[in-house]
């Protein structure tokens, strides 16, 4: 710690002595298109000053401190104007335009205004130029929010919610229709359980913006139905850039808690990672006899596991952060070489002491007229939770004249463990109330490389390619995960708890292992060709795309079964059950021992190969009207290898081979002539396929949850055609209006449903057609037409949904069989994981003069199908949660380098709850636990 103010003491200096000029830089975008326009000219009016945009559209300009009138122009294209642009000393002023094509000679546009300094008209002007349906997020508006990953952020989008803080929905559609990727290019995903990213581990110091694509296009893949969310990182910086922030974060319900619950710790644990302390300890070649066969040896394994199986009480501490970033760019000879560094740390306690989950409830089969739901199993507990996340973002650009070389790696290492009480109390299948204690830690990691390549060519520099090849390597560990249940009962002298190991009754203890590996390679091509059809300019496209996938899954189970053993009781506490005393003796043989019960149905490997090629057309059909015509073509191949639990194993076995053609069609309407009125129509044929585990053979049980997923080796995909309409108005400082409307129809949805009669057993499956459709309306207004608000935008975006799923015969079998008196049954009934509504508002405040900021913002979504109810099980829904945030920040010192940030969430102090619901009947619980309110104080220097 002490280094670090020599440190300080320097940036300090450096702020001091920075000279009294201050920079111009931005980004001219290509208003036929949604690119950038390079090599365009930058000029202050009236004078010889000036610089040209590099390969990216990017321009960098040092002026004194004044105010100019910045000239921007480009052969063919209108000239355009910019005034009252302040350059402050020491500051930068971000300047970004879009400059049109002329429609026959050379016009000259001259536009007053006052150049905005912020990051959101660039993400407008790409959303504007646009040939898809787009919404986006820059820098500038996450931080806003305060958001400090990818997940909390995009909720703030027009059709975007969040599931559990992690996955990520488009217009209501689950994972398996939503797509994210990583700088234009895939990535996989961190959990076995999902078919896309979760991101939150994406921190939001690493990233340039957020961009949501809602229609499809031939370039872009074909599996996506809600939306494709390209998470794209920082680049090169025009110009040094140097920061370093702080911040910590108190919630009064999880913090410096003296009941804290937590399990043992490896040394490594604050970087993310296990040392080692929960690996497990008995060789995979090591075959595990029982204690008859070879009792030495049977000990020997036993005495090998770490003894402790309780989860301990500690005092907890609150949330901390830091992040630093570099950059900057170079001349080398007539090139420029530039590099970017970041590396950031969270480490975040969370403490539920009423924590509820995976309460089952079940409708009287006995009596129809009976409306309330019977409680089977109610489970309520208390639950530690200790999240560290570590990314690592590092890149090299290369620009020539006409090429750019780009070379990034990126990091992200996550460790998350937890230690949880729980009483479960069982009523209907059978009667018994058991204390548990679980012990889980989760290490994750994904390593990502970009090498991109993007060249302009010909005469004329009318062809452009460019290449991209990224492979990314994800592994999920799931380390000993440890369980004890312990069966209560009533000491019938004293009165007291009673706690003993039943495995008739509540099963034996058991330690887990998991292991997820999985290795993508993606890469593509693409040519771009500019030409004029119909008397303008327009863009041919063609390119290719394959996508490699491998992954290796592989569990692990132990149990811990007593062998004549004449009291189990060991006192309730869990951490005796593997003392030296009570592990399994040869020469008495009693005790505890340890039996292995994994089978070849828990572990797999599966490969999907994608292959890709499209040809597109970008063309004006008239001076009003655009078109985007293209077809993909794409064939996908799912392999696997595994084995059913009956011993049925395929070895190599092609499950899925598709060839599939995908159209799409977008056109863009503009409806004045500074095109900053736009009706927007598309459609689109796209897929939605199985995950790896869903096509298979695969039986894992998980004894966290006491599920068992099984695999369907007979799944296909789902095709889905998609219809969509959109009305957007561009106003001045940022103003936006847009309502949209959509549809879509699929044809084999795939849903996860529980297995009737097979309590605690799902799988996936093709179920009827069904239908989404819905609106979505998005304000952006600055309240300057009213006095004295010239500070404040007022953000509002809505989205109304309703869908429509077709039962499958067994699933309406099922709901016929358990309909109450007087109920009937509706032809369909919402999708899993469908919102019908979701609503995001939002006031900022921002005065450049003094540096000060602040944002009140509300987002909420309706009541969502969480789990789709099988027989006598009642559908869960996940309720509303109404969550309010308050931000304040200030800039000060003499460059407005530094500023310090306050923030509020959770205001209203909402919980966050899933219940049953039933015809006639009172709401049940499925889970419950309360965020509490986090106040967090943040510090930020930029140098």
């Amino acid at each position: 710690m002490k280094n670090i103010f020599p440190l300080l003491i320097a940036m300090f200096l450096f702020q001091i002595s920075f000279s009294q000029t201050g920079v111009v830089t931005g980004v001219i975008n290509d208003g036929e298109y949604n690119d950038v326009l390079s090599f365009a000219n930058v000029i202050v009016k009236g004078s010889q000053t000036g610089t040209t945009s590099d390969f990216d559209g990017k321009y960098n300009l040092k002026l004194d401190a004044g105010t100019y009138t910045l000239v921007f122009s480009f052969v063919g294209y209108q000239t355009k104007e910019i005034t009252e642009v302040k350059i402050n000393p020491g500051q930068t002023t971000t300047v970004d335009v879009t400059l049109n094509a002329s429609a026959g000679q050379l016009d000259e546009v001259v536009v007053t205004t006052t150049a905005r300094k912020n990051t959101e008209a660039s993400v407008l002007s790409i959303q504007k130029n646009s040939v898809t349906l787009m919404d986006g997020l820059s820098l500038e508006s996450i931080k806003k929010t305060g958001a400090s990953d990818v997940a909390s952020a995009v909720q703030n989008v027009p059709g975007v919610s969040v599931q559990g803080g992690k996955y990520v929905y488009v217009r209501g559609l689950g994972d398996r229709y939503t797509k994210s990727i990583l700088n234009g290019m895939e990535v996989p995903g961190l959990d076995p359980d999902r078919n896309t990213l979760q991101l939150d581990i994406f921190p939001s110091q690493i990233l340039e913006n957020v961009l949501i694509t809602k229609s499809a296009t031939a370039d872009q893949p074909a599996d996506f139905t809600g939306g494709v969310i390209n998470i794209v990182t920082k680049d090169i910086p025009s110009r040094a850039e140097y920061s370093i922030s702080l911040g910590v974060g108190y919630n009064a319900d999880f913090h410096f808690k003296n009941n804290y619950l937590t399990g043992d710790k490896s040394g490594t644990d604050f970087l993310g990672f296990d040392d080692g302390l929960r690996d497990n300890p008995i060789p995979q070649s090591q075959q595990v006899p029982l204690p008859q066969q070879d009792g030495e040896l049977v000990r020997d394994l036993t005495q090998r596991f770490n003894p402790q199986m309780a989860a301990e009480r500690e005092q907890s501490f609150m949330n901390y952060n830091f992040a630093i970033t570099a950059g900057d760019q170079f001349d080398v000879g007539e090139n420029k070489l530039g590099y970017l560094a970041s590396v950031s740390y969270r480490n975040e306690t969370k403490y539920y002491d009423e924590y509820i989950n995976g309460q089952l409830y079940r409708k009287d089969e006995s009596d129809r007229s009976n409306f309330e739901l019977l409680a089977d199993r109610t489970q309520t507990g208390e639950l530690g939770n200790n999240t560290v996340l570590i990314s690592a973002l590092g890149g090299l650009t290369f620009k020539t004249e006409k090429s750019k070389y780009q070379f990034n790696v990126l990091h992200i290492q996550n460790g998350e463990s937890e230690a949880g009480i729980f009483r479960l109390d069982n009523f209907i299948v059978s009667s018994n109330t058991i204390k548990k204690d679980n012990l889980t830690y989760v290490q994750r990691s994904i390593t990502n490389g970009l090498l991109k390549g993007t060249h302009t060519l010909g005469s004329n520099n009318d062809w452009n390619l460019e290449w991209n090849l990224s492979p990314s390597l994800a592994k999920v560990d799931d380390k000993d995960f440890r369980t004890t249940p312990f069966r209560v009962s009533i000491n019938p002298t004293t009165g007291e708890e009673v706690f003993t190991i039943e495995p008739s009754e509540s099963g034996d203890a058991s330690r887990f292992f998991r292991s997820l590996e999985e290795l993508n390679l993606a890469g593509k091509i693409g040519l771009e060709k500019e030409h004029n059809l119909f008397g303008f300019e327009a863009k041919a496209k063609i390119g290719g795309a394959f996508t490699q996938k491998e992954r290796d899954f592989e569990v692990i189970k132990y149990s811990l079964p007593l062998l004549n053993f004449s009291s189990a009781t060991f006192g309730g506490n869990p951490n005796q059950l593997l003392i030296p005393e009570n592990i399994y003796d040869p020469n008495t043989n009693s005790g505890t021992y340890v039996r292995q019960d994994s089978n070849d149905s828990d572990s797999y490997n599966s490969k999907i190969q994608i292959a890709a090629g499209y040809i597109a057309e970008e063309f004006k059909v008239t001076n009003w009207m655009n078109a985007a015509l293209g077809v993909r073509f794409e064939k996908f191949d799912l392999i696997y290898t595994g084995e059913r639990q009956d011993g049925t194993r395929l070895e190599d076995a092609k499950i899925l081979e598709k060839s599939d053609f995908f159209p799409s069609a977008n056109l863009i309407f503009d409806l004045n002539e500074d095109e900053n009125k736009k009706i927007r129509t598309s459609y689109s044929r796209t897929t939605a396929r199985p995950s790896f585990k869903e096509a298979s053979l695969a039986e894992i049980f998980d004894p966290i949850s006491s599920t068992t997923f099984i695999g369907n080796i007979n799944l296909q995909p789902t095709y889905v055609n998609n219809f969509d309409i959109r009305y957007e108005q561009y106003g001045e400082a940022g103003d936006f209006f847009a309502i949209s409307g959509f549809y879509k129809s699929f044809t084999d949805p795939i849903e996860l449903s529980f297995i009737r009669r097979a309590y605690g057993q799902y799988t996936p499956l093709n179920l009827g057609d069904a239908k989404v459709f819905g609106g979505e309306l998005e304000i952006r207004k600055n309240l300057g037409f009213i006095s004295g608000l010239q500070n404040i935008d007022f953000n509002l975006n809505f989205s109304l949904i309703e869908s429509q799923q077709q039962y499958s015969e067994d699933e309406r079998t099922g709901r016929l069989d358990n309909l109450r008196t007087g109920e009937t049954l509706d032809d369909n009934r919402q999708l899993q994981g469908q919102s019908p509504y979701l609503i995001n508002l939002g006031f900022n405040y921002k005065d450049a003069e003094t540096g000060l900021q602040g944002g009140l913002f509300y987002n909420t979504q309706g009541k969502t199908l969480q789990i789709v109810g099988a027989a006598d099980v009642a559908d869960v829904y996940t309720m509303p949660f109404h969550n309010v945030k308050l931000n304040i920040s200030k800039s000060f010192g003499s460059n407005r380098n530094s500023t310090i940030s306050l923030k509020f969430d959770n205001l209203l102090n909402d919980d966050i709850e899933s219940v049953y619901q039933s015809f006639g009947a009172e709401d049940q619980l499925f889970s419950k636990w309360s965020p509490g309110q986090e106040i967090s104080l943040g510090y930020s220097l930029k140098f």
